[in-house]
């Protein structure tokens, strides 16, 4: 059985948790092989301060079955408008059996052009700008159209992976992992969607969110990025 390649592509001030939370699900789905990407191997800086250190850059990065891009507030922003970043992305899904973000990560994918036409997802505070990148907003936690899965706002990350092992491996499979890593979500508090959380509440949260949608929007109608 041939090796899966799957790759986690990095860039500065990118949700360490974006990218963490599937990596501890998938580096760990049988006959697979993780790859970190980033421009060059120095340490890439994440939102929260977390130094992460890639294992290829994409120029020497082999071809992936699946590719998965996380999210990042203005750490997003700054990858969209970065030519070598998104040209790597759009390569890569030309061969590859899974084109994936987590939260914000999708306007990445939509910025290499992957989303035209699609149903897609992101966290809460963007639905509205996917249009921008002609997705159509699926409200859901994971959406999958073909071979794109995009998954919601930061841990839905977790759910998105284990969905993807069920896929390859089986859900006995993902249920093994699952239990490894004691995977049973219990929040002290039901806020963790606007759908539940308090009106005001969802509104600081958006108005905190403001400076990097104005960003992502800039960007997003400086040019056409269709390919």
């Amino acid at each position: 059985m041939s090796m899966f390649n799957i790759g986690f592509v990095l860039f500065p001030n990118l949700t360490q948790l974006d990218f963490t939370g599937p990596l501890q699900v998938l580096h760990r789905l049988p006959d697979s092989k993780t790859h970190i990407v980033a421009k060059s191997l120095d340490p890439v800086p994440s939102s929260s301060g977390l130094g992460l250190v890639p294992t290829t850059t994409f120029q020497d990065c082999t071809q992936l079955d699946l590719i998965c891009v996380p999210g990042g507030g203005i750490g997003v922003a700054e990858a969209m408008a970065d030519r070598e970043t998104v040209d790597f992305v759009r390569k890569q899904a030309v061969s590859a059996r899974y084109i994936t973000s987590v939260c914000t990560g999708a306007f990445v994918l939509g910025a290499a052009g992957l989303l035209n036409g699609r149903r897609a997802t992101t966290h809460w505070a963007y639905t509205d700008l996917l249009p921008l990148v002609g997705a159509t907003f699926e409200k859901a936690r994971i959406v999958k159209d073909g071979n794109v899965i995009t998954a919601g706002g930061v841990t839905s990350g977790i759910d998105f992976a284990l969905s993807v092992v069920v896929e390859i491996a089986g859900k006995g499979a993902a249920q093994a992992i699952q239990l490894s890593i004691e995977y049973d979500p219990a929040p002290p508090f039901a806020t963790g969607h606007p759908d539940r959380a308090p009106e005001s509440l969802t509104a600081l949260v958006a108005a905190q969110n403001t400076k990097a949608r104005e960003a992502y929007r800039a960007v997003l109608q400086r040019r056409s990025w269709s390919g």
